[in-house]
């Protein structure tokens, strides 16, 4: 009988994409509610330190799959990779973050179960013996629903930002096993892992942002925005617009044609809140809202909100920052 819950860890030459710890913090909670246990898999050529390192995690146990044909990510090698360890640890939910590499095999994974994926989920409240996943559509304007039919195994990918990676629960200490698995022919060479340009920036890695949108007015008007981040020690962006308009570099855009981003922190100056923008931060921890119009869609999201001109409202924030943390 299916039990247990399976949390596919990804990583690239060992460094370890934080989205899996929200897949870890995803998978305790389904855990928690179906009164299973969490383990993770690592798979790779050589996962060993890795693999310490997620041990540190409240997991029942954590399997590596070290094999030379995992040295690079192809979708061939990681899907016969996770369908031998689905085979053998028969778990009842796989749970992967909703990265472009995931998107890349899990598709390809669940079909030969003659399942379908569940795929960027927001949240999952079980009911019974099945799991309600919830998954934004249509740009984030509506909330689905999506049921499993409780036939083991499911297969779920949970958006980034859903679960944040310090509700991961550290545990004493857990097992660390190691599988062999057979991995058959591998029909793709990779090529080189996309390097962004120099000046670009990952924003999904920022704790706290300040956002900027049509309501700068002008591009001279930005060094306002970047004296706020500074103080808060924080990373500036934008809205589509800005990005269009070239006062800010595309790697600084937030939004669904952007990056989508999840900081402890995001402060959005002059973005009046369009939902193509919402879908890319509304799962930030703390939002902050400065605009003049009171029915602006932002303050719908916002857990604090300024009605009134950003720039009388920011140099006095950007001053009280700095005398709090001791900068003036």
């Amino acid at each position: 009988m299916s039990q247990g819950i399976l949390v596919f860890i990804e990583h690239r030459n060992g460094a370890l994409n934080k989205t899996s710890l929200e897949a870890i913090a995803a998978a305790q909670s389904l855990g928690s509610q179906l009164q299973q246990p969490v383990s993770a898999v690592v798979p790779g050529s050589d996962v060993n330190a890795l693999a310490q390192g997620i041990a540190s995690y409240n997991l029942a146990k954590v399997v590596t799959v070290n094999n030379d044909k995992l040295a690079d990510y192809t979708p061939d090698g990681y899907t016969d990779a996770m369908e031998a360890v689905i085979r053998q640890l028969d778990p009842q939910l796989i749970v992967m973050p909703h990265t472009y590499l995931v998107r890349d095999f899990a598709p390809k994974l669940a079909a030969r179960f003659g399942k379908s994926l569940i795929s960027d989920c927001i949240r999952a409240q079980v009911t019974g013996s099945s799991i309600t996943f919830t998954r934004r559509i249509f740009l984030g304007k509506l909330d689905a629903d999506v049921v499993s039919d409780g036939e083991p195994p499911v297969f779920a990918t949970f958006q980034s930002g859903a679960y944040r990676p310090d509700q991961a629960v550290k545990g004493s200490g857990s097992s660390i096993e190691s599988l062999e698995v057979l991995i058959g022919e591998i029909r793709m060479s990779p090529e080189a892992p996309f390097q962004e340009v120099k000046q670009a920036v990952d924003l999904s890695k920022a704790d706290i942002i300040v956002a900027v949108g049509r309501g700068i007015k002008s591009k001279d008007n930005l060094a306002l925005a970047e004296k706020l981040a500074e103080a808060l020690g924080g990373d500036l962006a934008a809205s589509r617009p800005i990005c269009d308009a070239e006062w800010l570099p595309i790697d600084r855009q937030i939004g669904s044609s952007g990056q989508t981003v999840a900081p402890k922190l995001y402060v959005a100056l002059g973005i009046s809140g369009a939902i193509q923008h919402l879908v890319g931060m509304k799962n930030s921890g703390t939002i902050v809202a400065i605009n003049k119009d009171p029915e602006a869609p932002i303050f719908d999201i916002a857990d604090y909100g300024i009605v009134g001109d950003l720039f009388e409202a920011v140099p006095v924030l950007t001053d009280e920052i700095k005398k709090i943390k001791g900068l003036s």
